[in-house]
């Protein structure tokens, strides 16, 4: 008996329950629409709209002309690990040495390779609703189970110690910390890191991975802490993840790392040395000079993205129908469109949800945002501020128009 096409087309059954990223959808829509002509704001990418620092760039150029285009050993450059560790005890007071780190291909490979390393069938992993759109999908991937736990306004979008508490169970193998978060801009505190601390302690099966990639996109002066500073008894069971793509806006250079027990570094190296081996050799020299080199990049982005926020926030608050807490960090407004739903627009669709607010946004208005259900919360828009302020102020002026165009169901 033959083999059946049907047979040779089955896929593995967790890829077969995961989504695309909802946030590469909308940016290849945009794409779609701009070849055909079309004029649109895009305000759903998440990378800041900044040139790589000069000094990083002209590195990458040296290694090329030096003949570095080689591989590397699988945990990268030394000089970059060194590097890293460097950049781990002057900023985040974690006394690690270049043996505790491990560079990958981006952030999300760093976050990908840890759950595909630890995860078995049915393990679960805690993941705080708003989310970034790839924990939930990433885990599945991993035969993991991702158990959501919505963190509403009431709650600044932040998980509680209540419950986190509430959500561990012995299948628990991970909970996930992003600070400034990614749809919302939340960033916890000292004392929020502490009290879940508090909890995990308690719980030594399981796994805190920090997502720390806009760690310098804070407001307000405040300062940035995580999780395994403030309480050191779980340096043991932490991985701290980090990159240089939002602060250094080397998004295109694909180059994470991170930090944690050697157990759990080794386990990762030896799965990447598996699959893509080690980052791109060119891209490691680029981001040794970004974490050796000038720092005045950093202050003056974060204080363009700050002013962006406050016109952001004051933009959307004076539209009808939107609501926006004011973020703390990384370069988002998670705004409320449920004063939205329910409504006609002037081409005839009516807005259940937050997605029919999105697609509407775009096809009428001309701006791409993303529909908050994807991060798990909804009815919100994410919106990312990283464009030019007459850029920003064009897309707001578009968005004002359309909500002002709307007619309620009589």
């Amino acid at each position: 008996m033959g083999v059946s096409v049907s047979d040779t087309r089955r896929l593995n059954i967790h890829l077969e329950s995961v989504q695309p990223s909802a946030t590469y959808r909308v940016m290849d829509c945009v794409a779609a629409r701009r070849a055909a002509g079309a004029s649109v704001i895009s305000l759903s990418a998440g990378e800041p709209d900044f040139d790589t620092p000069e000094h990083v760039r002209e590195a990458g150029i040296a290694a090329i002309r030096a003949g570095h285009t080689r591989y590397t050993q699988v945990a990268g450059l030394r000089a970059l690990r060194e590097a890293i560790a460097t950049k781990f005890r002057r900023e985040n007071g974690l006394e690690v040495s270049w043996q505790d780190t491990l560079v990958c291909s981006g952030g999300k490979q760093v976050i990908y390779n840890a759950l595909a390393a630890t995860l078995n069938e049915g393990d679960e992993v805690i993941v705080p609703a708003p989310y970034w759109v790839s924990y939930p999908e990433m885990v599945q991937l991993c035969g993991g189970k991702p158990v959501v736990v919505p963190c509403g306004s009431e709650t600044g979008f932040k998980l509680t110690p209540q419950k986190l508490a509430d959500a561990i169970t012995p299948r628990t193998r991970w909970v996930i910390l992003n600070s400034p978060s990614n749809p919302t801009g939340a960033v916890y505190t000292r004392t929020e890191l502490l009290a879940l601390a508090t909890v995990l302690l308690d719980c030594p099966h399981v796994l805190v991975l920090s997502d720390d990639i806009y760690e310098h996109l804070i407001f307000d002066g405040a300062a940035f802490h995580t999780i395994a500073q403030v309480e050191p008894r779980l340096r043991e069971c932490t991985l701290t993840m980090n990159g240089v793509s939002k602060a250094y806006a080397m998004t295109g250079w694909r180059i994470g790392f991170g930090t944690g027990p050697r157990w759990l570094l080794d386990a990762m190296e030896k799965l990447q040395g598996q699959q893509t081996s080690g980052a791109c050799t060119i891209s490691q020299h680029a981001a040794v000079a970004a974490l050796t080199g000038p720092r005045d990049f950093i202050d003056s982005s974060r204080a363009v993205f700050q002013k962006r926020r406050d016109m952001m926030v004051k933009l959307l608050n004076d539209t009808p129908g939107l609501g926006c807490e004011v973020p703390a960090g990384a370069f988002y407004a998670f705004a409320s469109c449920e004063g939205l739903i329910g409504k006609t627009t002037p081409a005839g669709t009516v807005l259940h949800t937050d997605e029919d607010v999105a697609m509407a946004l775009l096809d009428e208005a001309g701006v791409a945002v993303v529909h908050g259900s994807a991060f798990g919360l909804g009815p919100y828009i994410r919106i990312a501020y990283a464009l030019d302020d007459a850029s920003l102020r064009r897309a707001c002026e578009a968005v004002q128009g359309f909500c002002r165009s709307l007619v309620s169901a009589t």
